[in-house]
């Protein structure tokens, strides 16, 4: 990278990192009350990388960013494509064509199988991205929308930030959208710099401001089983224990199944959802 395409592009980041808007990364006002701009610990904390590094790369030294560095500044300053694309060329990056979202890839048939077996547990099969591949009728009872969405856009956590059916049914949403995105993240973190997941983070923020505030908050954590509760319109108060499977010979694939306890209204409303009643 020489250097008037160094200094550009520092100049371009130093620009949008002091236009941004503080409440869309969940942070306060500063100083006196402004409320524009990040200060440059902030966009490293959020980027991954040192201080020291970034505002080497705001000052135009003489260093070389990877690609990943350039990708995670660019999604956490919430450039625009054209922005993105721009700052990797100075970065002496090709733009990788953009994937577009697409209908995952069908489920193995003994996957199939499992998550029908398990019935009248809801379960689902979700992909490295998130993308629910599969369910048995359970679960279509549960999630009314999975079945008519499209199958592009039939993501979980597009589901849990975007769908008012979902958010109505669960009644701690902020706790639980954030405890699945924190899970989420903890498994795409040797994917963050690709560029499915990429676009998938663009086309969430583009959808919803809870997801970019929630993603901006940067929080990590593994699965755990745990107590999941339901307020369904048709079967319920449903409460089930979540349990997460990979089969061994599918080990991109994770099973979700919610396995139902005797509480509530659950014994009967799961009989419900798998048409049983």
């Amino acid at each position: 990278m020489d250097e008037p395409a160094r200094k550009e592009l520092g100049a371009l980041l130093r620009r949008r990192r002091n236009e941004v808007e503080r409440s869309d990364y969940d942070l306060g006002p500063v100083g006196r009350g402004r409320t524009t701009g990040l200060r440059r610990e902030e966009i490293a904390f959020l980027s991954g990388v040192s201080v020291t590094w970034y505002t080497w790369l705001e000052q135009g030294r003489d260093i070389n960013p990877s690609r990943q560095v350039i990708d995670a500044v660019a999604v956490n300053l919430h450039l625009s494509e054209a922005e993105h694309d721009y700052v990797l060329g100075l970065a002496g990056f090709t733009p990788r064509p953009r994937p577009e979202l697409a209908e995952p890839e069908p489920v193995p048939p003994h996957v199939q199988h499992l998550l029908d077996a398990l019935d009248p547990a809801p379960s689902f099969a979700l992909t490295a991205h998130w993308d629910v591949a599969a369910w048995n009728r359970s679960y279509e009872g549960l999630f009314p929308g999975v079945l008519d969405a499209d199958p592009a856009q039939r993501n979980l956590l597009q589901f849990i930030f975007t769908d008012d059916r979902v958010r109505a049914m669960l009644p701690e949403w902020e706790l639980t959208s954030r405890q699945f995105l924190a899970e989420y993240r903890a498994e795409a973190g040797g994917r963050a710099g690709g560029p499915q997941h990429v676009r998938l983070v663009k086309h969430l923020r583009a959808l919803s401001p809870d997801f970019s505030r929630a993603w901006d908050a940067h929080e990590v954590d593994r699965f755990s089983s745990r107590v999941r509760i339901f307020e369904h319109p048709e079967g319920g108060r449903l409460v089930f224990e979540q349990v997460n499977i990979v089969p061994q010979d599918a080990p991109d694939l994770h099973i979700v199944s919610y396995l139902p306890l005797p509480e509530g209204d659950t014994p009967a409303g799961v009989r419900r959802l798998a048409g049983e009643e």
